[in-house]
């Protein structure tokens, strides 16, 4: 490929991204809107969906909507997954973006707490790309990007379900990226390190509490460990997505990708 063909453009591009109203999720479509795709944002909060739409970049030809539904049901997604395609399809790009499951040791977990991040991550996204992946066949482009965790490579100490579950959902990303390659689609795991948002935050406050120490010592901790030396930012993980996303990216796929300051290569 020519370096001056190089296509970072999401122009003509129809984009679903889930749990869109805050962190990494916002900071991902607001960057592909910023590139011209029109932006569909998915989450369980109507107002807050709204809010997102309505500050994003809007040029000609675009036009951003709002899917709220809970990602608790994995049936009530299917439904509305369903008819979403039938009414606004195609869909050419759809980001897997859903909170992890709560802190804890697996040890301690129940098995119903297995059952629920199962039916969250994986059941939801299943429903998704089985709704979407027609469209993108039928276009010749598809891009499904799974926003999960450096845990897939190495577990982190008190997140015992989630670790089992982002490590489930980044072979099953891998499975679909065999199946659907030959069809345009690529599919494509993130795996963000510490990145300042709501979700670390409350991670860092609980283990601040449990261990006796002070947010800010927590902090320092995570920080200790990152060759980068800081936490990322999340317009940095949507630097990411946008390539992947992107014509650009069209020959990367199957990949776990970090994006974490280097603290996977320390761990």
């Amino acid at each position: 490929m020519n370096p001056t063909s190089i296509d970072f453009s999401l122009a003509g591009r129809h984009s679903v991204v889930c749990g869109s109203t805050q962190g990494i999720g916002r900071a991902i479509a607001e960057a592909f809107a910023a590139a011209g795709s029109s932006v569909t944002l998915v989450g369980r909060n109507e107002d807050g969906l709204e809010q997102v739409r309505s500050a994003l970049t809007v040029a000609a030809g675009q036009q951003h909507r709002t899917l709220c539904v809970d990602f608790s049901d994995w049936r009530a997604v299917q439904t509305a997954a369903d008819r979403y395609a039938a009414e606004y399809g195609p869909v050419h790009v759809l980001i897997n973006n859903t909170g992890g499951p709560a802190a804890g040791f697996a040890v301690d977990a129940e098995p119903t707490d297995f059952l629920k991040g199962f039916e969250m991550h994986l059941a939801c996204g299943q429903t998704l790309v089985q709704a979407f992946a027609p469209g993108m066949r039928e276009a010749g482009y598809g891009r499904v990007i799974n926003i999960i965790s450096t845990s897939v490579v190495t577990p982190i100490k008190g997140l015992g379900v989630s670790n089992t579950i982002r490590g489930a959902v980044a072979n099953w990303g891998r499975t679909l990226a065999v199946e659907l390659g030959g069809f345009g689609i690529t599919v494509n795991n993130i795996l963000p390190g510490f990145t300042d948002t709501a979700r670390l935050a409350a991670l860092f406050e609980g283990k601040a509490r449990r261990g006796g120490n002070t947010v800010d010592d927590v902090r320092s901790q995570a920080v200790a460990g990152i060759p980068a030396g800081r936490i990322g930012e999340p317009a940095e993980i949507a630097a990411a997505a946008l390539f992947l996303a992107s014509p650009a990216g069209g020959y990367v796929n199957g990949v776990n990708l970090p994006v974490d300051g280097g603290r996977v290569v320390q761990s």
